[in-house]
């Protein structure tokens, strides 16, 4: 279920392949075989055991599938041996651990720890990536805040211009634009409860945040058609004939552009483009053309 979810990337299974092989084979095998006499945890977490040993019980136990039982072995391993090789590289397989258990607060605290007592090291950039899935998986719906989708769409980023020729890098854009198309949507929601009733600077203040920051979603040809209603609501036909100018340049095939034509049109108006509005000047950074 999550490599589904997090697209065509497979990134974390091969963080999890590459660190099997790390560790000598018999070390592996007797972390299977330890694995399997290791199901009450209660009885060595008091005990200091071998780094090697306690973070192949937790690689062992991650592939078994047996997160949370992973996750307590990673942070004995940072708890018994925190200056080790094997703490550092536990902290950031416990927060995958974490993660993939859907205790995402606690992925995020331990990724982030990471990333400030290593923040140049080779698992840098995945740890960032841990973060901002956790993030990308509480997005909520867009009846509801947006506070994830803004950490998502912050996190990748971050992630992108850190480490721009990074594995995750593609699929951190693909998150973006998800999460960016949710805060436009949000937006949308809100200008739309305005218009409905008639606090006409209130929605296009909002219509307006869409064209202008989320010019490159799918929300932005229902803002124009919106700001094309509002403004002609509140008697500024020149702007209403901009918005409406600029939506027929991008998507003249378009129901809202239809609509919006239609509209001018019961006024004896058309779309007509002013260079000097913020809706004409905001309109050269759509790409929806």
């Amino acid at each position: 279920m999550f490599f589904s979810r997090v697209g065509q990337s497979k990134a974390p299974y091969r963080a999890v392949f590459l660190a099997f092989s790390l560790i000598a084979p018999s070390l592996v095998l007797s972390a299977c075989m330890s694995s399997e006499k290791d199901v009450n945890l209660a009885t060595y977490v008091d005990q200091t055991e071998p780094a090697d040993v306690l973070y192949n019980q937790g690689l062992a136990n991650l592939n078994a599938g047996r997160l949370d039982e992973a996750s307590k072995k990673f942070d004995a391993v940072d708890r018994q041996h925190p200056y080790s090789e094997f703490a550092r590289k536990s902290m950031v397989m416990g927060a995958f651990a974490d993660y993939r258990a859907g205790n995402y607060d606690e992925a995020i605290g331990s990724a982030k720890r990471y990333l400030t007592l290593y923040p140049s090291t080779d698992d840098a950039p995945y740890a960032q990536y841990i973060i901002g899935l956790s993030y990308y998986r509480q997005i909520k719906d867009v009846t509801q805040d947006q506070k994830e989708a803004r950490q998502t769409v912050q996190t990748m980023q971050d992630l992108v211009t850190r480490w721009p020729t990074s594995e995750y890098v593609d699929d951190a854009k693909d998150k973006i634009r998800f999460a960016t198309d949710q805060l436009a949507g949000k937006e949308m929601q809100i200008g739309r409860y305005y218009l409905e009733r008639r606090e006409y600077i209130a929605a296009v203040k909002r219509f307006r945040t869409v064209v202008e920051n989320y010019s490159n979603t799918r929300h932005v040809e229902e803002a124009l058609a919106r700001l094309t209603e509002a403004y002609y609501a509140m008697g500024l036909t020149s702007e209403a004939q901009t918005a409406a100018a600029v939506l027929g340049h991008n998507y003249p095939d378009s129901q809202w552009y239809k609509d919006s034509y239609k509209l001018l049109q019961s006024n004896g108006l058309e779309p007509r483009e002013n260079a000097g509005s913020w809706i004409s000047k905001a309109g050269k950074l759509i790409t929806g053309a």
